[in-house]
């Protein structure tokens, strides 16, 4: 029986790109997974709805708002309708890579963790420059996280953060905007056991 990672894009006015990172995860799909792609439009108010219904073959769910109510909001709403045992979130621009979702899917083939997370600061073949200031507000943020956690991201809103379903209590989040990446992690440490992010 094939594994299933839902993938969890929401989306407001992504026009330019959301097409290309639709037909990227496709490509990227490994027989021993099953892909589950969810897309969240969040009141775009571009052609990216319409984009997205005449391209349905690139995707397995669509939820459309009229109102744009925020990332986190949008991602709630599509972890409630995902049925895959993984899940995982993907920007709709083109800054990340889902070819990176291979290296998600042998871990857990590998080593089954509870919990997968990237870094955008510890590259496999090269390094980027980031803002000065962004990068400070990452650190003391991450750094935070990690005093009243105990653990040691480098990254923690890094794009990719990959989990199993079943230790996330989606009722009990509360975020609407991007800081719902906090919370999630947050919430996953209390309850994962066997933790493992990636820092390929």
């Amino acid at each position: 029986m094939n594994k299933k990672l839902s993938i969890i894009i929401a989306v407001f006015n992504e026009e330019k790109t959301i097409i290309e990172i639709l037909k990227k995860i496709k490509e990227t799909k490994k027989n021993k997974f099953e892909y589950e792609i969810i897309v969240v439009n969040d009141g775009s108010t571009d052609n990216t709805y319409q984009l997205l219904i005449q391209n349905k073959n690139l995707y397995s769910k669509i939820i459309n708002f009229k109102k744009n109510s925020g990332k986190g909001f949008a991602i709630k709403e599509g972890l409630k309708i995902s049925s895959g045992k993984y899940i995982i979130f993907q920007d709709a621009d083109l800054e990340y890579d889902p070819n990176d979702f291979n290296y998600f899917c042998d871990l857990y083939n590998k080593m089954d963790p509870d919990l997968i997370i990237g870094s955008r600061f510890r590259y496999r073949e090269y390094t980027r420059s980031h803002n000065f200031f962004n990068l400070l507000g990452n650190k003391v943020i991450t750094t935070f996280f990690n005093l009243m956690h105990n653990c040691t991201f480098s990254d923690i809103y890094t794009c990719y953060i990959s989990f199993k379903k079943k230790f996330l209590d989606i009722s009990k989040l509360k975020s609407s905007g991007f800081e719902q990446q906090a919370e999630i992690l947050g919430m996953l440490i209390k309850k994962t056991k066997k933790k493992l992010w990636n820092t390929y």
